[in-house]
């Protein structure tokens, strides 16, 4: 008989909600079939089985489950009949009694911790607290969305004085007793969570924003002209969006600090020589970052493809974690909501920078000292001001700009 758990798949999450049983309990399933779907803070997960055989779940449907938790049982039609929640020995039990007494008793530091508390936490900090004999799931991180940093551990095995929680506010009860029937509580699923979670930790970045206007008029005329013959040729829609990603690129290239994370326990800056570029998605269940990788690449016509199948899954709630991990820089595309002027993104934290392009509009353009109306594409770029400087972001836009309004370097490919 076999458990299906829920297993750690990264990016520090930790738990996950029991979306929806794809088989009925009791049926008989196939090894790698897909059983459970499983929404995590980032993507709805398909959970197989690990062997044949009759599946029986424990976990309940729109529920939530923690790493290690057991969703599932497979097993012949006998092992699951007699099976029984909790009367099963627990792991740490067997191997007790096939241990020396002298190591049965488990150091303080290895207990597990409450699922109910979430520890934020890189494995080096975690390998720091068994070093030190501290049970990290006791330690107030300091450090961006509550993470537990180095010197938290540190100061917690000195003894010092861990810093108070704040309080959350209480919500205005007597709003609940005036208008009790008028008042809904909703519960937040996984993805808002991580989205309300990543904002708390992108607000920690000290941000500056640098603005610029782009002549998009060769732009529009370039991607009018190719857009038939792209479709014809190679069944996708051209849009605007991978002359911008590949204008970005050599923007990057030029100004590679925009291009990187930084390391606050280290003070580093982590700069990446590979371009994953992250692309901020309206979904159903919230904004998602579906990550274009290795876009220097590829050409005009196969980031066009990837950015409509990434778009599809993204909307379909069928994008896997791969999908939306490792961006190494994001923009985000408001014009294609029809929105805004201009805007100040949120950085895409552990990033650098976001960049904002916005929707293209007619508007006045001087050109050869005369006053035309011309498409203008309005650009921002939010930016952690501990790696890069104003005049640095001045630079990235106006690099930016050259590579949109002059196209000749770009090559539409195949």
């Amino acid at each position: 008989m076999k458990d299906i758990k829920f297993v750690d798949v990264g990016e520090g999450i930790t738990e996950g909600h029991v979306q929806k049983f794809l088989v009925k309990d009791g049926e008989q399933v196939k090894e790698d079939q897909p059983v459970v779907q499983v929404e995590t803070d980032k993507a709805v997960v398909n959970v197989p089985s690990p062997i044949g055989g009759t599946i029986r779940f424990v976990a309940k449907e729109n529920s939530d489950v923690h790493v290690g938790d057991t969703i599932a049982i497979i097993g012949t039609p006998a092992e699951i009949s007699a099976y029984q929640p909790g009367k099963a020995p627990a792991p740490q039990q067997v191997q007790a009694k096939a241990a020396p007494a002298a190591a049965t008793a488990a150091p303080a530091q290895q207990v597990k911790q409450p699922v109910g508390r979430e520890v934020i936490a890189t494995p080096a900090v975690r390998k720091l607290a068994r070093d030190l004999n501290v049970d990290i799931s006791k330690v107030m991180g300091t450090g961006p969305n509550g993470r537990v940093v180095e010197k938290d551990v540190q100061d917690f095995a000195a003894g010092a004085t861990q810093p108070a929680k704040p309080a959350a506010p209480k919500f205005a009860e007597h709003l609940e007793e005036r208008h009790a029937e008028q008042i809904e509580r909703i519960p937040m699923s996984q993805t808002r969570k991580a989205i309300a979670r990543n904002m708390e930790a992108s607000w920690t970045i000290p941000r500056a924003v640098s603005m610029e206007l782009v002549d998009a008029t060769d732009l529009v005329e370039r991607v009018q002209k190719e857009r038939e013959r792209v479709m014809k040729e190679h069944n996708v829609k051209l849009t605007f969006l991978p002359f911008i990603i590949k204008a970005t690129i050599e923007a990057l290239r030029e100004n590679p600090n925009f291009n990187s994370s930084y390391d606050r326990d280290k003070q580093e800056i982590i700069r990446k020589n590979y371009y994953n570029i992250g692309l901020a998605a309206e979904a159903p269940d919230g904004l998602k970052v579906a990550v274009v990788k290795d876009a220097d690449r590829k050409s005009i016509v196969e980031i066009a493809k990837e950015i409509a199948e990434l778009g599809d899954k993204v909307r379909n709630q069928t994008i896997t974690l791969e999908e939306m991990r490792d961006s190494t820089f994001t923009i985000t595309n408001i014009g294609s909501l029809g929105g805004g002027y201009l805007s100040v993104p949120m950085i895409n934290y552990p990033e650098v920078a976001i960049l904002g392009v916005h929707m293209i509009k007619d508007m006045p353009v001087v050109k050869d000292g005369q006053v035309a109306v011309g498409k203008v594409l309005p650009i921002s770029i939010s930016f952690d001001h501990r790696v890069v400087d104003g005049a640095e972001a001045v630079h990235f836009t106006n690099a930016v700009k050259k590579y949109l309004e002059d196209l000749d370097y770009l090559e539409i490919g195949g």
